[in-house]
């Protein structure tokens, strides 16, 4: 399999209203790739054309080697997991009773309970009914869900929103022991932060466009100045530019003992997206 994902082309209308005009990217296999941009500017549109909720109204979608007309059926279904607004889970039931049922649906063994809610923080509330849990923990009780029969790939839409730094950290070293075993995974988020952490590769979406594309460090280096920022003891910010000529005031600054820090400029992605579309990622 080349490519795990594939999009050409890709566009989808309501009722005359363009949410993706015309996009075109790739997935790599073992991949984490991150589908960035502003609330309403077609992520989530787009994943759930990925993942078979969603027809296309033109282009060609193939997802693990399958065309998009086969997403609804059973085999494709059991090879990816995912985390939508629209999954849900049984209010009346207790969270180990939740996993239970999505165990026997994939034909998960039930020891994969206990290591999924390890994973994601909530070992403790596994006894606990789902109607009396907090946001927070429902978003990881679905994140556990969604990953619960190891997919080969998984979509995650907004994965951590809900969640506070401490969880969410925690969610990310195991989104990263999960790729690291070689599971590809697919998200969605306006976390500019987030992604500069979990991507290998992330493309802005705007106006239902891809804006940009490639991996955090590629973007973050085309879009910088390369200007070297100076604070010193004396609380000076100077922005002295990478010229041969200005080699001297930098060392003399370093030889006087003056600077407190230095460092290149580098736009955060968030910064690159505001320069790229005039918005911000909220």
């Amino acid at each position: 399999m080349k490519h795990t994902i594939e999009v050409n082309g890709l566009r989808k209308v309501f009722d005359q209203n363009a949410a993706i005009k015309d996009v075109s990217f790739f997935v790599k296999p073992g991949e984490i790739f991150g589908l960035l941009g502003p609330s309403g500017s077609g992520k989530t549109t787009t994943i759930k054309i990925l993942t078979g909720e969603l027809g296309q109204t033109a282009g060609d979608v193939s997802v693990l080697d399958v065309n998009s007309h086969l997403f609804g059926t059973a085999d494709f279904r059991s090879r990816i997991g995912i985390l939508s607004d629209n999954s849900s889970l049984y209010e009346r039931l207790t969270v180990y009773d939740n996993l239970k049922l999505f165990c026997q649906l994939y034909d998960a063994p039930l020891e994969q309970i206990d290591v999924m809610l390890d994973e994601v923080n909530l070992k403790e509330a596994r006894s606990k009914v789902v109607s009396k849990l907090s946001k927070g923990m429902k978003q990881r009780v679905l994140l556990a869900k969604a990953l619960i029969h190891k997919p080969e790939l998984v979509f995650l839409d907004e994965p951590t929103s809900a969640l506070d730094p401490g969880n969410a950290a925690h969610i990310h070293r195991g989104l990263q022991k999960l790729n690291e075993a070689g599971t590809t995974i697919f998200i969605t988020t306006h976390d500019m932060e987030e992604a500069t952490a979990l991507c290998d590769r992330v493309a802005f979406l705007d106006k239902g466009e891809v804006q940009e594309l490639g991996s955090p460090d590629t973007l973050r280096y085309k879009y910088s100045t390369h200007a070297f920022h100076v604070e010193t003891f004396e609380d000076e910010r100077l922005v002295i530019e990478n010229e041969s000529g200005n080699a001297d005031k930098i060392r003399e600054l370093i030889a006087n003992g003056e600077v407190k820090s230095i460092q290149s400029d580098n736009p955060t992605l968030g910064q690159i997206f505001l320069k790229i579309t005039g918005k911000e990622l909220v």
